[in-house]
């Protein structure tokens, strides 16, 4: 994962926490620069570590940190100069949804070793939507609620997720249905 993913950990830990939460992390996880290279890439070994360590230190577990720093996400990405991309992304909940691809896309340029996830919609009704979410890393299904509670916040709604399907031998997809 990119540096600027590892950034937004550590701003979360330290913004929340405090720096001496953040350096026992990285203590436990074998981690000793002192900041991250937004633009670089890092090994998502590195990022599952400070999660997994994060867990331990916070006495939360990695799915609700996983979760908290989703919802972090939002926000912190638009702090960070992506905002007008974002705001290109989609003016309604649900074309932001279905344009996170096209999102994806573009920051490809710039991170060409990113590996995003691919989602597509479904199913959209007046207030409700279903997500196909793919992705080649496990686990990251609690940061992905986050990220939809985060981009409710953002357009000022209240979500709730259901996971009605998830990946299996004939499929590679999970599916969420979201209400607000």
């Amino acid at each position: 994962m990119y540096g600027l993913v590892n950034k937004a950990i550590k701003d979360l830990v330290t913004t929340n926490f405090g720096e001496d939460k953040w350096k026992e992390i990285c203590r436990l996880a074998d981690h000793v620069e002192e900041d991250f290279i937004g633009m670089n890439p890092y090994p998502d070994k590195l990022t599952f570590d400070l999660v997994t360590h994060a867990s331990t230190v916070l006495n939360m577990s990695p799915g609700s940190i996983l979760e908290a720093f989703g919802e972090y996400w939002i926000l912190y990405t638009a702090d960070e100069g992506y905002g007008d991309l974002m705001n290109l992304t989609g003016n309604t909940f649900v074309e932001f949804l279905s344009n996170l691809d096209m999102l994806h896309y573009r920051i490809n340029n710039i991170m060409p070793e990113l590996q995003a996830p691919q989602f597509s919609t479904r199913n959209e009704t007046e207030n409700s939507v279903e997500l196909e979410y793919r992705s080649h890393r496990e686990g990251m299904i609690p940061m992905l609620y986050g990220l939809i509670k985060g981009l409710g916040k953002r357009f000022e709604i209240t979500v709730s997720i259901d996971h009605i399907e998830h990946k299996s031998a004939t499929s590679d997809c999970h599916v969420f249905l979201i209400k607000w």
